[in-house]
Formats: C-alpha cells, sequence, structure tokens
C-alpha cells in the first residue's frame, strides 16, 4: 500500500473549519490516501492558549507533506494587544516566514457556468491566469515604526537579488506549465527595490528563452487587467503589488469566494488556502462556498504531491457540480439550485 500523505489540517476561523471539512471529504473521495492531522491557529488558537501560532501548531506543519488552512480572524480578535497578537499578524505572516513559503500561486481562472458573475461583459470575462506574488519580502517584511508621539509612520520595503531570483524561477516553471508568457510586474519608474527587481528578471529571462518576458509597471497592469484580461498568463510580482493585482483578477471571475491558492517553498512542501476570509457573520450556518478550499485541495495534489489526475478530476467535478445547477448563495441566480456548504461538497464528491 502506499504510503499516505502526511497533511496538518489547520482550519482556522469563522467559515474556516466547514470549508476544510468539505475539502477533506472531496480529496477521500479521490481515492488517495492522506493521514489528516488538526491543529488550532488563528483566533481559536488565542482563545485556547493565547497566542495565535502555537508552538505546537508550526511543530506539525514543519513534520507534514503539506498544511490546509481555511481562514484567520474576524472582529472579536480586531482589538487584541499587543496588535502582533491578532490572528492576521500573528499566524500568517510567521506561517509564511517559519516555513519559508515565499512563492504565492494565487490562479484566476473564469469558472464557465459562472461566466454571468463576471463583471466584464460576454467572452471577456474568460480569464486564465496566475499571478505569482512574492510572500515574504518587500513592504510587509520591513522595518515599521511609529515617531513623534504617533504622528509619523514609517515602512521600509527591501528586496534581495536571492529573493527575486527564488520566486521568478519558480514563474518560470508554472509559465512552462501553461503558455509560457510572464508579465513582470513593478514599479521601476520610481522605486529602487523595483528596479532590483526588473534587473534580476531581465537577466533570468536572458538564460530561460523558451518563456517569453515582458515588464509593465503596477499602474499600467491593474487598468489592463480591467481592459483585457486574457492577454495575461502568468504576472511576477512583489508582496504587496501581488496582495492587490491577486485580488483585483480574482474579482474579474466573479467572486472572491471561488479562488484557491498555493504558497510554496523549496521544493515539493506548500500550504494551501482559499483566498477569501474568514466571513463570520455567516459561519455555522451552512451558507458558506467550499469551491475555492476544494481546489485549493487540488492544488494541493498538483503542487506538493504531483498528483495531477487527481487534481484535473476534482477540477472536473467542480465544473460538473456547477453546471448541474447546484449554488451555494453567494452565486445563487434564479433558475438555479440553492444548497448548502455541505450539499456542494456532496455534489461534487458525486461528480468525481
Amino acid at each position: 500500500m502506499p504510503m499516505a500523505y502526511k497533511v496538518a489540517v489547520l482550519a482556522g476561523d469563522g467559515i474556516g473549519p466547514e470549508v476544510i471539512a468539505e475539502t477533506i471529504k472531496v480529496l477521500q473521495a479521490t481515492g488517495l490516501e492522506f493521514s489528516f492531522e488538526h491543529a488550532l491557529v488563528g483566533g481559536a488558537a488565542y482563545d485556547d492558549s493565547g497566542h495565535p501560532l502555537p508552538s505546537a501548531t508550526l511543530d506539525l506543519c514543519k513534520a507534514s507533506d503539506a498544511v490546509l488552512l481555511g481562514a484567520v480572524g474576524g472582529p472579536k480578535w480586531d482589538s487584541i494587544q499587543p496588535a502582533s497578537l491578532r490572528p492576521e499578524v500573528g499566524a500568517l505572516l510567521p506561517l509564511r516566514r517559519e516555513l519559508n513559503l515565499y512563492a504565492n500561486v494565487r490562479p484566476a481562472k473564469t469558472l464557465r457556468a459562472l461566466l454571468g458573475a463576471s463583471p466584464l461583459k460576454g467572452e471577456r470575462g474568460l480569464v486564465d491566469l496566475v499571478v505569482m506574488r512574492e510572500l515574504t519580502g518587500g513592504i510587509y517584511f520591513g522595518h515599521r515604526e511609529r515617531q513623534d508621539n504617533g504622528n509619523f509612520a514609517l515602512d521600509t520595503c527591501t528586496y534581495a537579488r536571492h529573493e527575486v531570483e527564488r520566486i521568478a524561477v519558480q514563474a518560470f516553471e508554472i509559465a512552462r506549465s501553461r503558455r509560457r508568457e510572464i508579465v513582470s510586474v513593478d514599479k521601476a519608474n520610481v522605486l529602487e527595490p523595483s528596479r532590483l527587481w526588473r534587473e534580476v528578471v531581465s537577466d533570468l529571462a536572458e538564460k530561460n528563452p523558451d518563456v517569453s518576458v515582458s515588464h509593465m509597471l503596477v499602474d499600467n497592469c491593474a487598468m489592463q487587467l480591467v481592459r483585457d484580461p486574457q492577454q495575461f498568463d502568468v504576472i511576477l510580482t512583489e508582496n504587496m503589488f501581488g496582495d492587490i493585482l491577486s485580488d483585483e483578477a480574482s474579482m474579474i471571475t466573479g467572486s472572491l469566494g471561488l479562488l484557491p491558492s498555493a504558497s510554496l517553498s523549496d521544493g515539493k512542501f506548500g500550504l494551501y488556502e482559499p483566498i477569501h476570509g474568514s466571513a463570520p457573520d455567516i459561519a455555522g450556518q451552512g451558507r458558506a462556498n467550499p469551491i475555492a478550499a476544494v481546489l485549493s485541495g487540488a492544488m494541493m495534489l498538483r503542487y506538493s504531491f504531483g498528483e495531477n489526475a487527481a487534481a484535473e478530476r476534482i477540477e472536473r467535478a467542480v465544473d460538473q457540480a456547477l453546471d448541474s445547477g447546484h449554488r451555494t448563495a453567494d452565486i445563487f441566480e434564479p433558475g438555479t439550485r440553492l444548497v448548502s456548504t455541505s450539499d456542494m461538497g456532496d455534489a461534487i464528491c458525486a461528480a468525481l
């Protein structure tokens, strides 16, 4: 019997436990062998132990083949002091740093059954691109401080050559599995870190002539995503720009709640999570859409375990469930069938 894939399950807060439960159900329906081990993270962990990322949770992640994460945070924990203990700051950023998760892969692909939900008219809303976001450098991880009795604030944006090189190498690999086109996004007309970014990507482009590489300023990219998103295949960019552009790209597909993500390290290890938040206002009501979490599970099969066929089966099953009219509340429209979180998971399993 093949060895089971060891997966650390961090269900988190709000709707996280609900969507992760459906993801596990779908993964088990593939017939592959998994060993799922659960641990607390985020607000749930803070309530239990006083810290959003307990050492036992981090140790479990380091001992696993991959990590499944639901969502963390919510208004209940927004006023925690010091701010470093709030779930988004005290759990997500340390997870990325400690697990060396420097490459964030965010696909934005329109599901044809939901084309009408795109804010773009007609076929223009059919997009299939990937945002490659550097995840452990830049302004989010730079030095920050407040001075002059809080009246002056400072954040620094820094990048080293090796940080740009390693995310760019990942982008070239993913581009080779797609259309072999990279648009590297920066602000090289103003920012020094962006000038370094462009130099490094240009150097690598010369060494990888099988992939087409072009450069675009971030403000132009934001405009082009709305004007003609189909021109993009792989968008490679730094941490803050990637945070903003990936959310913009996801909304072009019709819903922030439908898209998965992978945060990758060296080798096969990765953390997989839906890009949506914890949505505490609907937690426990069976209204959450599990598709983004389920598709994150498919990304885990593809990137960490090399189970491409099983990943494609899950993606086709999601399409079939939607084609058959199943809709959770966030994507419901007249003429479709309103179903619960669990019902959607069951429909995907049935399609599998």
